[in-house]
């Protein structure tokens, strides 16, 4: 096989794999965490033995959209940090998006963060078992890596500046998540008067950071 052929038929393979999660992503749409890889497959138009050989399980599956819906959140949430406005309003426009990503697509969140709340779909006994915390938690991890490499590479936080950008990385992706979760499940205020008061919560140490010298800024 030479090199063309092998390049066809990656983009062939590469091209099958985008329209099963563009299935997934319309059973997960209406089911959220009860998508099951049957329903997936029939929406496919494909019997699960041909889906279980692109992603191999549920895990492999939720794993490639979990990144496919990350990516886009990440993109979204960078787009906020870079817009040109003051930093306070920069602030409160990236937890924003990251309140109204959730709250426009809750099935999608919902499949990602609480998937055990889909295990043992009747009629499904092989996704018995699925572990939240396995597959759920890398999501977090590397949304808080992200948001650490952007303080590092913006703010001026004096000594010890990485390990800092680190700890405010998760730390501030930890409060948007558990904040999110419970005001996605109780609606207890608007989205905005929520994007206040966490955003009064961070200020007072992110508006005395400097700006880092040579950086884009924050």
């Amino acid at each position: 096989m030479n090199t063309t052929q092998r390049a066809d038929q990656q983009t062939s393979a590469d091209r099958r794999r985008r329209e099963l999660l563009e299935a997934a992503d319309r059973v997960v749409l209406r089911d959220g965490p009860h998508a099951s890889m049957n329903a997936i497959a029939a929406e496919a138009g494909i019997t699960k033995p041909i889906l279980y050989r692109h992603f191999g399980d549920k895990g492999g599956l939720y794993a490639a959209l979990a990144v496919r819906h990350t990516d886009a959140l990440l993109a979204s949430l960078r787009a906020a940090l870079d817009a040109p406005a003051e930093r306070r309003q920069r602030v409160e426009s990236t937890l924003d998006t990251y309140l109204a990503a959730i709250e426009a697509r809750p099935q999608v969140y919902r499949f990602l963060m609480h998937p055990a709340e889909g295990a043992g779909t009747p009629g499904d006994q092989s996704e018995q078992g699925f572990d939240v915390g396995k597959h759920s938690a890398p999501l977090l991890r590397r949304m808080g890596e992200e948001l650490a490499q952007v303080i590092e590479e913006r703010l001026d936080v004096g000594p010890g500046t990485q390990q800092l950008a680190r700890v405010w990385g998760h730390g501030i992706v930890g409060m948007m998540h558990a904040a999110g979760d419970w005001w996605l499940g109780e609606r207890p205020c608007p989205r905005e008067e929520l994007v206040r008061t966490l955003a009064d919560l961070l200020w007072g140490r992110l508006a005395e950071a400097g700006d880092k010298a040579g950086g884009p800024g924050f």
